[in-house]
C-alpha cells in the first residue's frame, strides 16, 4: 500500500467532504473524511473509495456492497467499524470509522529499515487482538440470528491496523466469503496475498475460520522472525513454499522466542486444518497465556516510535481539515441558528417587565422569571380549557358548602327570635292562689329572608343618670329551642 497527503480541496459527497488519500491498495483507495451533520455537528471519518476502473465494473461494485454488509453485522473492538454507504454521482463509497495508527506492515517495516526487532510482547498482542476480531466475523448472525460464516481470507498484515491508542483493529473484508453472499466468486480464482494464505486457499478447497488463523500465525511469525516467511520472486515460487516447504520455528531465528510461543506458531501453521486451532479465540487464549497480557498504553507508544513523524503530520492535516470544514454548508441541513430558534421559548409581558432595556446585564432573577412565565405560557396554551373546567367544578363544589355551613349573624338572631315560644299574658301570680297551668308555646313559621329584624323602643334613663351612648342596642340572647344542624 502506499501512503499520501495531498492537501486538495475536498470532494462533496452528500453530507460527506472527501479529503487527501491516506492509503491505495489494488480496488481502492482510502481517504480522510468529515461528516457534516445539522447544528454544526462534524466527525473525521475515513472513506473507501473503489479505483475508477473498477467503479463501473458491476462485479467489483458487488464485492464493495458486500464488504460494507458484511462489516456492518460485525461489532468488536477488534474491527474498524463500517458507518455508511454513499452512492453518488456513479460512484460507491464505504464511510468507515478513522482510527489515529499504522498498519502492521507500515511498522514492520519502520522496525526492519531502522534494523529494530519488534518486541515480543507487542508482536504477539498485536496478534492476539486480530484473532479476537476475527473470532466476532466468525461468529456474525444475519436478522434472523442465523450464522454468516464469514472468512476474512485476507488476513495480513496490510489489513491489521495498529492504533496509537494500542488497539489492533481488523479492517477490509472485501474478499470475504460468507453464507448468502450477494456477489460469488469465479470458480478457481485466488483472491488475497499470496504468501498469507493457507494452503486450501491456494488449492481452491473448502475455506474456513481456520484459514484465516493460518494466516494470522504467518502474520506472527513474520513479527517474531523480522523476515517473511514464504518470500519468493513471482507467484509460483511463494505457492510452492506455501504447500511444501518447510516451516522452522521463530526461535531458530530468534533465540529469545519461548517454547510456549514456537509451539502455538507452529500449531497455527499446520498444513492440515484440522490440526490447527479450533476457533481463533482459542488461539488468542492461547497466546495470552503463554506471554501474558501487556498494557495497551505501551504497545502505543511503541507505535508512536516507529511513526510517530508520520501520526504528527496526519494530526496536522486532521486539525486543518476540522477548521476548514466548519465553513461548509451542507445543502438541506439547517443551521445551528435555525435549529435553536425553532426551541427557543417566547418571553412573556411579565418576564420582559423583570429585564433591563438593552439585552447585557440581565440579572439571574429576570432570567429565571422569563424561562418561569415562557414555559407557563406554553404549558397555559395546551391545558386551558380542561384546567378552566376543571376550576369551575372545584368552585361550584367548595361554593355549595360554604353555603351550607355559613352562619349569618343577621339571619341567626331573627332566626332565633321568631323560633322562641309566644306565651299570652295573664295576671301576676300570688302566693295564695295557685298558679294556672301554662299554655302549651306556640311555635311561629321561620321567617324568610326578606323579614326585617323586630324592632324595638328605646327606654327613657332613669333620672338623673346620663343617657347611653347612641348606638346598635345590644343583641338580646335567649337559649333557641331548635337548632339548625
Amino acid at each position: 500500500m502506499t501512503d499520501s497527503l495531498t492537501g486538495a480541496a475536498p470532494l462533496l459527497l452528500g453530507r460527506y467532504a472527501l479529503y487527501d488519500e491516506l492509503a491505495s491498495g489494488g480496488m481502492a483507495t482510502v481517504h480522510l473524511g468529515r461528516l457534516l451533520g445539522p447544528v454544526g455537528f462534524a466527525r473525521t471519518v475515513a472513506i473507501k473509495r473503489l479505483h475508477p476502473q473498477h467503479a463501473k465494473d458491476p462485479e467489483f461494485v458487488a464485492m464493495f456492497l458486500d464488504e460494507a454488509r458484511l462489516a456492518a453485522r460485525i461489532r468488536h473492538p477488534n474491527v474498524v467499524a463500517t458507518l455508511d454507504v454513499v452512492a453518488t454521482a456513479g460512484e460507491v463509497f464505504l464511510v468507515m470509522e478513522y482510527i489515529a495508527g499504522e498498519s502492521m506492515a507500515a511498522l514492520l517495516g519502520a522496525s526492519f529499515r531502522a534494523k529494530r526487532r519488534v518486541p515480543v510482547r507487542y508482536a504477539v498482542h498485536v496478534v492476539a487482538g486480530a484473532l479476537q476480531g476475527l473470532h466476532a466475523a466468525h461468529e456474525a448472525t444475519n436478522d434472523k440470528g442465523e450464522s454468516l460464516h464469514i472468512v476474512h481470507r485476507d488476513v495480513s498484515p496490510h489489513n491489521i491496523l495498529v492504533g496509537s491508542d494500542g488497539v489492533p483493529r481488523v479492517l477490509d473484508f472485501g474478499v470475504a466469503k460468507a453464507a448468502g453472499r450477494l456477489q460469488t466468486t469465479d470458480e478457481g480464482r485466488i483472491k488475497g496475498k499470496l504468501s498469507y494464505m493457507a494452503p486450501e486457499q491456494l488449492s481452491s478447497q473448502a475455506v474456513s475460520a481456520r484459514t484465516d488463523i493460518f494466516a494470522a500465525s504467518v502474520v506472527l511469525w513474520e513479527a517474531l522472525a523480522g523476515r517473511r516467511l514464504f518470500p519468493g520472486a513471482d507467484p509460483a515460487e511463494i505457492v510452492g513454499k506455501v504447500l511444501n516447504a518447510v516451516i522452522e520455528p521463530p526461535s531458530r531465528t530468534v533465540p529469545d522466542v519461548p517454547q510456549a510461543l514456537d509451539d502455538i506458531v507452529l500449531k497455527g501453521l499446520s498444513r492440515d486444518p484440522e490440526q490447527r486451532f479450533a476457533t481463533a479465540l482459542e488461539m488468542a487464549e492461547a497466546l495470552d497465556a503463554a506471554m501474558g497480557l501487556v498494557s495497551p498504553r505501551d504497545v502505543g507508544a511503541w507505535v508512536k516510535t516507529c511513526a510517530g513523524e508520520r501520526l504528527s503530520e496526519r494530526s496536522l492535516r486532521i486539525a486543518e481539515i476540522e477548521r476548514s470544514s466548519s465553513a461548509i454548508e451542507v445543502q438541506g441541513e439547517p443551521k445551528a441558528a435555525e435549529v435553536l430558534a425553532r426551541f427557543a421559548p417566547r418571553p412573556t409581558q411579565a418576564s420582559m417587565e423583570t429585564l433591563p432595556a438593552s439585552g447585557t446585564g440581565r440579572s439571574q432573577v429576570g432570567s429565571v422569571v422569563e424561562a418561569r412565565d415562557s414555559l407557563a405560557a406554553g404549558s397555559r396554551s395546551r391545558w386551558f380549557v380542561p384546567l378552566l373546567g376543571g376550576a369551575a367544578l372545584i368552585v361550584a363544589v367548595v361554593g355549595g358548602i360554604a353555603l351550607a355551613t355559613r352562619k349569618n349573624p343577621m339571619t341567626d338572631a331573627v332566626a332565633t327570635t321568631a323560633m322562641a315560644p309566644v306565651v299570652a299574658p295573664g295576671p301576676p301570680p300570688s302566693a295564695s292562689a295557685s298558679a294556672p297551668e301554662p299554655a302549651p308555646p306556640v311555635a311561629t313559621p321561620l321567617p324568610s329572608a326578606s323579614v326585617s329584624p323586630p324592632i324595638t323602643k328605646a327606654v327613657a334613663p332613669p333620672p338623673g343618670k346620663k343617657p347611653a351612648p347612641k348606638g346598635p342596642a345590644p343583641k338580646k340572647t335567649a337559649e333557641p329551642i331548635y337548632t339548625r344542624d
